[in-house]
């Protein structure tokens, strides 16, 4: 894209705001937009999958991400959305820049943390990934179909810890104030940062739409306040670049709440840095001695809702039939967690769940993930989610069937198709390309019966992030 295509107001602000850097800022929009994958920490280190990322690494001439070490740089002609591996959940397709923001953040294992404008899952898969599937996250995103894309990526990527919801800022500052220890707000932004991969983003950006973002964000901002625990830390981050809707929100915020301390923000410049450019910043918010805001406020609803979660007989019916087929089919699973049941799904969410909160909580709330789903419940039989699958070890079941990366047989799976196999091998079965989990199986009488969700049969490269 050349300068003459991007709007005039918009060069104008950037000069102003770059002066001698300007030039150099603008050419970078005639260069090759910038395209990168970040491995999945929770698949990447273990075990078998060890020579997957290796062979990743080779196949498709990856170079790395200074500032982040499970991101890499790749070139045209790759596509590694296309190979099995990405099916597999072995990385994610992401924009370098935006590798940064989780990195800055840097939850730990075994605490409690929001993504509150999460989809389509880059930051959400990252976050997980550095807690190491220890904690709680919860996963937000308002906008129902975008929610519906997070989910499907907090799947395969096998995240086991995640709450996946569809609510506003508002709705979820109400039932959990004081709740997290850290908060990723990716906000809402004009895109400043999209222009160079999506040149009509830059026909919707006007200076009205930059000061109308930035009022989206100060309100989202204020919710993201009441979330926050004393001592825990926010990380605001956006693909934009004018001051606006970073420098000056930020300041507004922290001048609005004198307990909030910045700590320190960080651009990445698409003519000083590789990539398409970002803004974060990192705070924290001061400790307090006082309670924590009465858990009343929170509405809790009974967890009886037509949409929310089952309890009860019901529930403890499920979760001992789960438990009875998983010590038989799953004997390196440890079936620990908090049950909860949505019509004749089950799903396990993290112990740490009732350590901060309890399922009437998610009562009227839209959940299109409430943890790990587990299983279907078939007449009285056990069918075992894909969700489940992708976040297994092929040890941790008693049958699997492992195929090769670069082999035919794989590509006929991700098709749907069923699968010869030997004829002594029976029942539910593992699937893996390389060591890495893609479904479910059934075998019988030398056929390997395909359960892979048909919303899943056709291989091809998920949206990328930005």
């Amino acid at each position: 894209m050349s300068e003459e295509r991007l709007p005039a107001a918009y060069t104008t602000n950037m000069r102003e705001m770059l002066g001698q850097e300007a030039d150099a800022f603008l050419d970078s929009y005639t260069a090759r937009r910038t395209q990168g994958l970040r491995f999945n920490r929770l698949k990447s280190t273990s075990g078998l999958n060890l020579s997957a990322s290796e062979h990743t690494l080779s196949l498709f001439g990856l170079e790395p991400v200074p500032w982040c070490p499970e991101g890499y740089y790749y070139e045209d002609p790759a596509r590694p959305g296309r190979h099995p591996y990405h099916a597999a959940g072995l990385y994610y397709i992401q924009e370098p820049s935006a590798m940064s923001a989780a990195e800055l953040l840097s939850p730990l294992p075994g605490e409690t943390v929001l993504d509150l404008a999460a989809a389509p899952g880059g930051k959400t898969t990252h976050i997980a990934a550095l807690m190491k599937g220890q904690g709680l996250l919860i996963s937000n995103e308002i906008h129902p179909e975008r929610a519906k894309i997070l989910a499907e990526n907090v799947e395969r990527l096998g995240l086991s810890n995640t709450i996946v919801t569809s609510g506003t800022p508002g709705e979820l500052s109400l039932r959990f104030p004081q709740t997290f220890d850290r908060i990723m707000l990716d906000a809402p932004c004009s895109g400043e940062g999209m222009f160079r991969k999506d040149p009509a983003a830059a026909l919707e950006w006007s200076p009205k739409h930059v000061e109308m973002c930035a009022a989206r964000q100060w309100d989202i901002l204020q919710d993201a306040y009441i979330m926050l625990k004393p001592g825990g830390t926010l990380a605001y981050s956006t693909c934009t670049f004018n001051r606006i809707e970073n420098e000056e929100v930020i300041a507004r915020f922290t001048d609005s709440y004198p307990d909030m301390e910045l700590i320190t923000s960080k651009r990445l410049w698409p003519h000083l840095q590789k990539g398409e450019g970002h803004f974060v910043a990192l705070l924290r918010k001061e400790a307090s001695d006082e309670a924590e805001l009465s858990r009343s406020k929170r509405s809790t609803g009974s967890g009886r809702g037509k949409n929310g979660p089952r309890t009860n007989s019901a529930l403890r019916d499920a979760f001992q039939q789960f438990q009875a087929w998983a010590a038989i089919e799953l004997p390196g699973f440890a079936c620990q967690g908090v049950p909860l049941l949505f019509g004749e799904s089950l799903y396990l969410l993290p112990e740490s769940f009732n350590d901060t909160m309890h399922a009437g909580l998610l009562d009227g709330l839209r959940v299109p993930r409430a943890g790990l789903h587990i299983a279907h419940l078939k007449k009285n039989r056990i069918e075992p989610a894909h969700a489940l699958a992708m976040a297994l070890q092929p040890g941790q079941a008693a049958r699997s069937f492992d195929m090769a990366g670069d082999g035919l047989e794989i590509h006929a799976w991700l098709r749907g198709e069923s699968l010869p196999v030997p004829v002594d091998l029976h029942g539910w079965t593992l699937v893996s390309v390389d060591g890495l989990p893609v479904g479910w199986g059934k075998a019988s009488s030398g056929q390997l019966k395909n359960h892979l969700p048909k919303g899943l049969r056709i291989l091809k490269a998920h949206i990328e992030e930005q």
